[in-house]
């Protein structure tokens, strides 16, 4: 039974060691993804009204 609860115990810290590492987004990498997204968007409604005006 002991060597049963030790098992548990380091599974447990081990699922906690690899949760806890995720890598976290900083609010500046989030505004550039943002103003990546709005620029590609542009670039896709300038292609479409080129394609449009051909």
């Amino acid at each position: 039974m002991k060597k049963l609860s030790y098992l548990f115990i380091a599974l447990f810290s081990l699922s906690l060691m690899t949760t806890s590492c995720r890598e976290q987004k900083t609010t500046e990498d989030k505004v550039e993804d943002a103003i990546d997204d709005v620029g590609d968007a542009i670039d896709d409604a300038a292609d479409d009204v080129e394609d449009a005006v051909d």
